[in-house]
This record gives structure tokens, sequence and C-alpha cells, in this order.
């Protein structure tokens, strides 16, 4: 033990006396091992943002005397985080950078504004500790076709689902940060829209907004219908750092949907209503989106849909406008419930059922697994009538003839009507007029354009022969009258097969198109065959197919760049008499001669960045409109 020595001096008579007092020194102190959390760039924090990139860093008082593990660990939780060696005769160490994803919710799901990382050397107890304070991620939501931010009311704003959960709520497009996406407009139904590409810079834009207001370097997305699509080519093409913590889609057609080839054959809300036409999707969007660059799809299907005479342009089970096979067609985790297509979005019992707790996903939940290798295109397509578009003028009427041929087990009917207004009159074969309901028909009306129809009725059984349908213009037809778009699904009967020689061809590239019935109508001679060509503009073209016996071909050559719609409609009739009719539903991409594929016309925003990029966009987009109103006047 170290002594200290104390002298005092008493003076007694004329002899001074001197006396020792020995008192113990106090014992020196040994600094505690210290742990430090470092952001991105170095600097020691004691606040984060839940997934934002850190090291951890710890010091110990004096050198080790020999090479030691260390290992962190965030109290209350069951995951392993990163942990760093400290050589013989060190004193520190510091982990490789890693997410702190889901550190602000504990494994209960309840929030934890404070969370304490504890240390350790192998082999030891606990070495030390450090707080942090922990503020939560911001999500940011993504709405679908023809559609806005208002698609996400119930979430914002201080009675929303995010607010009563303490979560920062962003809509692209709500105002809060720059950034508005344009997947169609209600009002003007025939303005150009965004491409899936130009939208997914925008959300880039509008993140990088939300980021530097709320100062979070990850978000959320929550993304509705084709805003799904959106967010999975911003993630794979225009992604730089990680800045996307998981996806999070509600009815989303990763196969797309046949639902919008109503609109699309009006020339309506395009180029969008091609892009999520199943031909696209499956063989040119999913064949070039497919990083992930480590972010968790998570899917919620909607499946109230069971009954086929129920769903006018889907298979089901589905949400009246994308089925269950389509939320799944890629690899991902997905759940079902019975909400429909324009509810999922809205639904209380989707947020607090399937959106919430994975927002509230804690440390642990977010798997860094590896692209998934996906399969071949699925190419088999529902079946549907030839596709009948027309007018209805204020007043009017117009009458739609549809054969339905034998065989079929199944005839599911559905209108886009421009207006939402008119009303349907159907006659059977017999002649005689067909009271619909919801429960005999499934007839159901949706007023929300993101159906992509706007009335749907069905049959089972159906009598072979014509079927007469009656569209009444009514009081609420506006002046101007309603274009419309009808057609019917098929299950059963004559099956058409339809494909394209590519989906990727050049300018000047000649595409064979390629169409044939098949069983139970193998054999039986075509009356007639045609392809109905749309361009990226808007023009149609029809191209005469040549018919050899229940095949026919053709050939079509693209002379501008972008996305072409391609509608093959085959003739025939039955042994019996009847009249067979078959539509189907196709898409290509045209590629500018020695340029980028222009499905990929946006990867320069991976290096020059979104904003710049957006605003190379928006000057394209305007001077190829300038050159259109040229060339029309």
């Amino acid at each position: 033990m170290r002594v200290g020595i104390i002298i005092v001096g008493l003076t007694l008579a004329s002899s001074p006396l001197i006396r020792l007092q020995v008192l113990p020194r106090p014992p020196v102190q040994t600094p505690a091992p210290q742990i430090q959390v470092l952001d991105r760039d170095g600097a020691a924090v004691t606040g984060l943002t839940d997934g934002d990139m850190i090291r951890l860093r710890l010091e110990l008082s004096e050198p080790s005397d020999t090479q030691a593990e260390v290992m962190f660990q965030l109290e209350g939780s069951t995951s392993s985080l990163p942990g760093c060696n400290i050589d013989q005769g060190g004193r520190d160490c510091e982990t490789q950078p890693f997410y702190a994803l889901g550190w602000y919710w504990t494994e209960t799901g309840l929030p934890s504004p404070s969370r304490t990382l504890q240390a350790r050397v192998a082999g030891l107890p606990e070495i030390g500790t450090v707080s942090v304070q922990m503020a939560p991620r911001p999500v940011v939501m993504v709405h679908g076709f023809s559609s806005s931010w208002e698609a996400w009311v119930n979430y914002l704003g201080p009675s929303g689902y995010l607010e009563a959960d303490g979560l920062p709520g962003f809509a692209v497009g709500d105002g809060q940060v720059a950034g508005v996406l344009n997947t169609g407009s209600l009002t003007d139904p025939s303005q150009e829209t965004n491409t899936i590409a130009e939208n997914g810079a925008i959300l880039g834009k509008y993140m990088e907004g939300v980021k530097q207001k709320t100062g979070a370097q990850q978000v959320d997305l929550v993304a509705h219908s084709m805003g799904g699509l959106i967010a999975r080519y911003y993630i794979d093409k225009l992604m730089q750092a990680r800045d996307v913590a998981q996806l999070i889609m509600l009815g989303s057609p990763m196969a797309g949907t046949d639902c919008a080839d109503l609109p699309a054959s009006l020339g309506l809300y395009l180029p969008a209503t091609l892009e999520i036409r199943p031909s696209y999707v499956d063989n040119v969007f999913n064949v070039d989106i497919t990083h992930r660059h480590g972010v968790p799809f998570r899917a919620l299907a909607g499946v109230p849909i069971l009954e086929g005479f129920k769903a006018p342009c889907t298979a089901v089970p589905s949400d009246l406008a994308v089925s269950l096979e389509s939320v799944t067609a890629i690899p991902l985790l997905s759940r079902q419930m019975s909400v429909l297509h324009m509810n999922l979005n809205l639904s209380r019992e989707v947020y607090s059922e399937f959106v919430q707790p994975l927002l509230r996903t804690p440390a642990g939940g977010f798997p860094d697994d590896p692209d998934p290798i996906l399969g071949e295109a699925n190419n088999a397509s529902l079946q549907f009538s030839r596709l009948f578009t027309g007018h209805v003028g204020p007043g009017g009427t117009q009458e739609v003839t549809v054969p339905i041929d034998t065989g079929i087990a199944l005839a599911s009917f559905a209108l886009y009507d421009t207006t939402r207004s008119l009303a349907v009159t159907v006659r059977g074969a017999s002649g005689n007029v067909i009271e619909l309901t919801a429960e005999a028909n499934g007839l159901v009306v949706v007023q929300d354009p993101d159906t992509l129809f706007y009335l749907g009725y069905g049959f089972q059984d159906p009598r072979p022969g014509s079927w007469r349908v009656t569209l009444e213009a009514t009081s609420r037809t506006p002046g101007t009258g309603a274009d419309f778009a009808l057609t019917a699904h098929f299950v059963g009967g004559a099956t058409a097969n339809g494909q394209l020689g590519t989906f990727l061809p050049r300018i000047g590239e000649q595409v064979i198109i390629t169409a044939d019935l098949g069983p139970p109508a193998a054999g039986v001679a075509l009356s007639g065959a045609q392809a109905v060509i749309r361009r990226p503009g808007g023009e149609v073209e029809t191209v005469p197919l040549l018919v050899t016996g229940s095949h026919a071909t053709g050939a079509w050559t693209p002379s501008v760049p972008g996305l072409h719609g391609v509608d093959v409609t085959l003739t025939a009739t039955g042994s019996d008499g009847i009249a067979i009719e078959r539509t189907v539903f196709l898409a290509f991409e045209a590629q500018p001669i020695g340029g980028l594929p222009a499905w990929s016309a946006m990867w320069p925003c991976a290096i020059v960045g979104s904003i710049l990029c957006v605003a190379a966009v928006v000057w394209l987009r305007v001077r190829r409109r300038r050159r259109r109103s040229s060339a029309q006047a």
C-alpha cells in the first residue's frame, strides 16, 4: 500500500515536538472501457435514426495482454451484432459498417427511444455499456395507377394510422417535399402519363427530400398497386447507397393485370396502361428489374373474389383488379386478406394486421437476402373475346354483340366507361333480358379508376350463341357523351395463343407476330386475323395477318422507340356454326438504334443523380410533345 506522511508541528514550552501521522493514499481509479457509436463519417454520436449506417468502437483502458474477440449486444434483443478483434498489445477495435435497422423497436413491437449497447470480451463478463437515443424511420408511400398522394389520406395527418405509432409519414406528391408522380389523370385520361422509369426517378427525388428533412438515411416504402412496380424500378436501377429498409406492397401486379387492356384500347392513360399489361411485365419488366440490393420485399394480396363470374378481367382469387397469381409472380414473402383492391391502401385492418407489424420489425428482422433466381415468364394468358370500343352520345345507345362459343363454362364481362355513367342491358342467346344482380351475376360498379374498369358482371355455363349488350346514356352522361370499351373473359371453349418474335426489337427490326387457336378448337380454320398496333404516341395501325388453317402470322416494323401495344384478334366459326372470337393482348418495347434500351433510359440517374435526371426527362418530354403538336398542326 502506498502511504502519505503528514508532519504536524507542536510547541511545548521551549522545545518543539514533532509527531508523524501516516495516512493511506486514495487508490488510483482505472478508466472503464469506452464504447462509441460512430456514424458513417466516423464521428461519435449519441443519437440515431433507425436504419442509419454505423460502426461500433471499443477502447480499453490498458493494452490487452492477448488477442481479444469483442462482442456487442443490443440489450433486450437476441439478434447478433458485428464484432471486432483487439490485437495483442492493442487497446481498441472497430466493427465493419452496418445498418442499425430495427433498433427503434423491441422484439415485442414496442417503441424504444433509448437503447443500450453492451460489450464484452469472449469468455469474460460484460465490460461496458453505452446508451443511444433512437428515432423511427420515415415511411414513404407510393400511390398506384391514375391516383395521387390522397390515396394515403388514412395514413397521414394527426389522426392518421402512422401518427398513432409516432411514425413520420410522407406520400409522394403531398407537398411536404418536392416530387409528384404522374400515373394518369382522372380528369384528362387522354393525357400522357410518365413511364415507370420516369416515375421511379421522381420517387428518388422525393425520397432525397425526405431524408434531408428528417436526417434519416433509410425509409420504409409502402406501395399500392402500380406503385410497387415504380418502387421496384427505383430499387433496382436508381438506388445508390441503400436507402430503403423494406418494400411493402399492397395489391401490386408483379405479373401485370389484364384489366389494363380496357382503357388501353381507347388510347387512354398511355403508356401506363401498356406498362401494366401482363405481356410487358412478364417479358420486359421482370426480365430486367431483378436486383433488390438487400431490400426485403413483402406483399399483400387481396382475395375477396373467389368465384369466376365475379372477376371481370382477372383470374381468381383476386381483389377485382389484381389476382393472387400476379401479386406472387416473383419470389417474395406474401400474405392474403379478403379486401378489395381500392380499399387495400385505406383499410384499418390492412394497416393493423399487415403493414404495422412490418413497420415495427425489430433488429434482426431485415435479412440481407441475395437476389432471387426468377423463373421463365408466364406466357399463358387469360382468354378474352373481341374487345369492343365505341361512343355513346347524349341520350343515345350502342349495342354490342358478343358471341359465346360452345364449351364456355364461364363468361365474365368488363366495361370501361370514361364517364362512369352508362347503363347496361344484357340479352342472352335466347334474346331475353337478364336482370343483373350482385348475387346471381356478381354485378359490381366501381368508381375508383385504380381498378381499371367501371362495371362488371358474369355468367356461369352461359348458353352458346350471340349475346347482346346495350349501353345507354343516362342523366349523368355529360354532353360530350361517353367512350367505352367492353370485353368478356372466358373460361373454357376455344383457346387463343399469341406470341411475338421479340419483345425488345431495334427500330427498323421486323417483329414477327404469330397466333393460333388451340384445343378444343385446334384444327378449326380461322376466318380472319388481324393485329392492331398502338404506337407510343397513341396512333393506331391495323395489320392483316396471313391465315393458314388455325394459324395466323404477320410482321410489323417499328419506326420510333418506345412501348407498343399489339392486340391480336382471331375469328372463326365452330363446327356447330357458332362464331368464335378471341383477342390476345401483347406489348413490346422498341429500342433506339445504337443507344441504351428504352426501358433502361433512366440508368444515367444512378450516375448523375435523380434531380438532374428528372430535369432531363422533363425537357425530353416537352420537346417530344412540341414535335407532336407541330406534326398535327
